[in-house]
């Protein structure tokens, strides 16, 4: 699988693997299991939605400019060693 936009592909693949929860007073929780810590809250499921997906790409900045070592996605590694391409190629 090709990516051509890795950082939007990880964070795609890394939502497709989030965890919801309708809370007692009918709100919502939701997690990413590998991506450790990356939780959100929201009085819909919708709007928890859209609070899991700001944390994540939160994280995933965070984590890319401390050197953090972050979890392969769907075969996503956001450390791959990139190839510099001729200029004459461009």
């Amino acid at each position: 699988m090709e990516y051509k936009f890795v950082l939007t592909d990880y964070i795609e693949q890394a939502m497709a693997l989030a965890v919801y929860e309708e809370l007692e007073d009918g709100s919502y929780g939701a997690r990413i299991p590998p991506c450790w810590g990356v939780i959100a809250f929201g009085k819909t499921k919708a709007k928890c939605q859209e609070e899991l997906q700001s944390a994540l790409e939160d994280w995933v900045l965070v984590g890319v400019k401390s050197d953090r070592e972050l979890p392969v996605i769907a075969g996503i590694d956001l450390y791959f060693e990139m190839t510099p391409v001729p200029e004459e190629s461009w």
